[in-house]
């Protein structure tokens, strides 16, 4: 695994802490990856919503219902 040196504004670092002392999570690191998995699992269904806008915009029009789209969005939010 990779070693980083990070500096945290006080704010965060005070709610990194909070955290870690509640037992939340074993270590700020555990933290900060949790957090970098959820960021990535949000930047990979914005990546989904907008090649469906593109796609839709494209076209001019999708075939899929709304609760299929619905029913994708779901499936993808749930990993």
């Amino acid at each position: 695994m990779a070693r980083q040196s990070i500096s945290f504004t006080e704010p965060n670092d005070n709610w990194l802490k909070t955290q870690v002392e509640n037992n939340e999570y074993s270590s700020k690191s555990e933290l900060v990856n949790d957090l970098i998995r959820q960021a990535r699992k949000q930047q990979k269904q914005i990546d989904w919503i907008a090649a469906k806008l593109d796609k839709a915009e494209s076209s001019g029009f999708t075939s899929d219902s709304k609760e299929q789209i619905l029913s994708q969005s779901k499936s993808l939010l749930n990993g």
